[in-house]
């Protein structure tokens, strides 16, 4: 069952660099024109079909992760604005954190798909 998919429309010329350094990377969409733009990847709006939990699997363009650990305030940000920081193969400790864990870190490219679900 997929519970959010989007794509990438805009990677803030920092948001590789934030990856490589932070292992992280801040999704939001499009619609919410963000002050830190150099900072976060854009993504068309997307409709949030089921919370995502521990468990599930997330897909950036060709790298798919496991879910390990998800935020309390990630679901509703993710409602409301398409909000949230990807922790890649680290530990999620903010409240709109989803940690992952997978091979490497995703490559950031524009029309890159982003996909929650779970194989259940």
């Amino acid at each position: 069952m997929v519970k959010y998919e989007v794509k990438m429309t805009s990677i803030g010329k920092d948001a590789a660099t934030y990856l490589e350094s932070n292992s992280s990377f801040i999704l939001i969409d499009e619609k919410i024109r963000p002050a830190l733009k150099d900072m976060v990847v854009e993504h068309t709006v997307g409709e949030l079909a089921a919370d995502i939990v521990a468990g599930d699997k997330l897909k950036v363009g060709k790298s798919e992760f496991d879910v390990v650990k998800v935020g309390d305030a990630v679901n509703k940000n993710l409602r409301e604005e398409g909000h949230c920081t990807i922790v890649v193969n680290g530990e999620a400790m903010m409240p709109g954190q989803i940690a992952v864990q997978g091979v490497r870190p995703p490559r950031l490219r524009f029309g890159n798909e982003i996909k929650f679900y779970t194989e259940e």
